[in-house]
């Protein structure tokens, strides 16, 4: 809500301090060109631009370039107006000065569709605003007339340099090709067709047309001599023919007819009879000048033939002989030709060009060149009354956005960069554990030990909450055996379970007070040679490491000298003998642990005791980290009964960094005497050791 509120003031002061800015607008049609240097490249251009959204994007890019915006500049002579610069510079500072306000002011829209243009202008002076825009729409159609006057007269400039070196070339490579023709006495007889202009065939040549000639004359002879050749075998093959037997038909109807009496006679006649014999000798005659005309005909038609065919096969060979000698002239032409073709081509690639150049030169003019405008005007820029910027809605609604997104992200980053137990209800949420008692934090430095001592104090009352919640935390009610662990050291864990055994302790309860912590021991003794460490390398007595502290029925067994394996040590069967020889000889046994997380020490102990009370630092502890501990505790098989919350804020008052101590003695003979120790908790910054130790001091006193 404070970020909303600040985006919503800023927002307003933002609006208040803002100079007022006036918008006028102008609304363009794009043309399609129409100029270009050639007619396909003028159909091919107004197709593709008329049709294609890149002419659009062209015009939006040239509307605003740098360009557009001098020539506007100076049109308008705006490097003189004391409202758009300043008149303390030279000329050509203020045109650039001028330049860049129009350009700065200026803002086009390119459509989605269709050829409408739109643009605006943003200034202080509704006044200026509206004359620029109308400017700048002025300029740019001029500048594009300009532009397209520019580029006809180059295209003519351009046609004009061609036609000359063009014609420099046509006449220079006409006077080559026939210099060439008279030196190779070549004599060129092309028609009209493109191939013997080229003369790429030998048919241009003299000799080429007697070779074409006697070629056709060749073809004749020979297809002569095929079909004489052919008459002749097929008369030789055959016999007579219809001819010959027309030549003898009245003989042989002769023939017939005597043949028809000499059998008609026959009938009553012998053939000795004088009569008959006399028709046999006609038959016989008729037959005989049958056959001999016959053979005289067929024999000569066979010459006849013969001769044709002898005829038609010399004048093939002969036509063969001179088609063979041309032959040799026209190759030699061939190649004495190719020069000649090759300055031919020439001539006529020159004449070509210079023909298309002087049409082109022809219908490119001035008045073509111009054409029509790229763009034109649709509406003009009228002078906006009211200011474009500032927007009071839209900033009120950016600031609540602005502001809205802020305090989001603030509240989102706070809560994962402090992702720690901080409640009561954090234990129960984030843990789900049952919290057992929340301890203050309390503001005085070195106080811990005056507020035990105290029982109206808010700490030594919210230690009494907590044991009165252990009571209840089981259905035997109050562990004999107790393991106060935390997540991480300095958490106020060797501060709670001193706490816990004082309060047990006032309640006439035999109270045994273990340091557990092998590593970092929170209760240091007056000599090394007793402790916890030195019960687990060795069989001895409970009782003989066990010391009095000045407080009626609380007694401690320290940690002894550091070992350098404590988890081997707590590893082993040793552990649970001496925690279950303390249940026996005492009625509750408080024991001090090392932390969780990185040691194994921990879930050993856990295992030992097998009832376990974690103690929380509020606003330090991380949930995950808490989570983790929690974890490793419970793999052992053992149930947490609660946490225990310290150095809470979730009410007044607190404690910090504190030392106390206690005394205790070691008499002879196995006797408990009170003597003097000195508890340093893990919680306690090395500046607090000595701080401590004076208050241990004052306390002994």
């Amino acid at each position: 809500m404070s970020a909303v509120a600040l985006g919503l003031a800023g927002a307003i002061l933002f609006s208040m301090l803002t100079k007022p800015v006036y918008r006028a607008s102008v609304t363009l049609e794009a043309n399609p060109p129409t100029v270009s240097v050639s007619d396909e490249q003028t159909r091919q251009q107004n197709n593709e631009i008329t049709n294609s959204y890149d002419f659009i994007a062209t015009q939006v890019g040239l509307l605003g370039s740098r360009a557009v915006a001098e020539r506007t500049a100076q049109e308008l002579n705006l490097a003189n107006n004391p409202d758009v610069v300043s008149q303390d510079v030279d000329a050509s500072t203020r045109l650039r000065a001028a330049t860049g306000a129009v350009t700065g002011g200026l803002k086009v829209t390119a459509p989605e569709e269709g050829q409408l243009i739109k643009f605006t202008y943003d200034s202080t002076s509704p006044q200026l605003a509206a004359l620029i825009a109308n400017g700048v729409a002025d300029s740019f159609i001029n500048t594009a007339l300009q532009r397209r006057y520019e580029a006809s007269a180059y295209a003519r400039n351009f046609l004009e340099r061609q036609i000359s070196k063009t014609r420099s070339d046509l006449e220079r490579s006409e006077r080559a090709v026939v210099a060439y023709a008279q030196q190779q006495g070549i004599i060129n007889t092309a028609g009209g067709t493109a191939e013997k202009q080229t003369g790429s065939s030998d048919t241009n040549s003299l000799q080429g047309e007697s070779l074409v000639q006697l070629n056709s004359a060749l073809a004749a002879a020979t297809a002569r001599r095929i079909a004489a050749e052919g008459a002749y075998r097929q008369a030789l093959a055959t016999g007579p023919t219809s001819e010959v037997n027309s030549a003898v038909q009245p003989l042989r109807q002769e023939l017939a007819k005597l043949q028809g009496d000499y059998q008609q006679k026959r009938e009553f006649m012998k053939p000795e009879h004088p009569e008959m014999q006399s028709l046999q000798a006609q038959i016989a005659e008729l037959q005989r000048q049958i056959s001999s005309q016959m053979s005289q005909a067929s024999s000569g038609r066979i010459n006849g033939l013969l001769a044709d065919y002898r005829g038609a096969v010399s004048a093939e060979r002969a036509l063969q002989g001179r088609v063979a000698a041309l032959k040799g002239d026209v190759l030699n032409l061939r190649g004495r030709s190719i020069q000649y073709t090759i300055l031919q081509r020439e001539v006529d690639t020159n004449r070509s060009l210079y023909d298309a150049l002087l049409q082109r030169y022809k219908e490119i003019g001035v008045a073509g060149g111009v054409g029509t405008a790229p763009v034109s005007i649709v509406d003009r820029a009228q002078t906006p009354t009211l200011p474009f910027k500032p927007n009071l809605l839209l900033n009120l609604l950016v600031g609540l956005g602005l502001g809205f997104l802020a305090g989001i992200a603030s509240a989102i980053g706070l809560e994962f960069a402090n992702d720690t137990i901080k409640s009561r209800e954090d234990v129960r949420r984030k843990l789900a554990l049952a919290c057992l008692g929340s301890v203050p934090k309390t503001s005085a430095r070195g106080s811990f030990v005056d507020d035990l001592r105290n029982p109206t104090s808010i700490v030594s009352e919210a230690y009494s909450a907590i044991v009165a919640a252990l009571r209840f935390s089981t259905e035997a009610g109050m562990p004999k055996v107790l393991l106060v662990t935390s997540t991480r050291s300095s958490e106020g864990k060797s501060s709670s379970a001193l706490a816990i055994a004082q309060n047990f302790a006032r309640r006439e309860r035999r109270v045994l007070l273990i340091d557990s912590d092998l590593r970092r021991p929170a209760f240091k003794a007056a000599t090394d040679r007793i402790g916890l460490s030195k019960l687990l390398t060795t069989e001895d007595n409970l009782e003989s490491h066990v010391v009095q502290t000045q407080h009626d029925n609380l007694w401690l067994l320290p940690s002894g000298p550091l070992p350098p394996n404590p988890a081997d040590l707590l590893s082993t069967g040793r552990i649970r003998k001496i925690i279950g020889e303390a249940r026996d000889q005492f009625d509750l046994v408080i024991i001090d642990g090392p932390p969780t997380l990185g040691l194994a020490d921990a879930p050993l102990l856990a295992s030992a005791a097998e009832n376990v009370m974690f103690v929380i630092e509020g606003g330090k502890t991380r949930t995950r980290a808490a989570i983790e501990a929690l974890n490793r505790i419970e793999t052992s098989g053992i149930h947490v009964l609660g946490a225990v919350l310290t150095k809470s804020t979730e009410s007044a008052g607190g404690y910090g960094n504190y030392g106390y101590g206690y005394g205790y003695g070691y008499g002879a003979k196995g006797r408990l005497k009170k003597t003097e120790i000195l508890m340093i908790p893990h919680d306690d910054s090395e500046d607090d050791d000595q701080n401590g130790r004076k208050q241990s001091a004052e306390a002994n006193a």
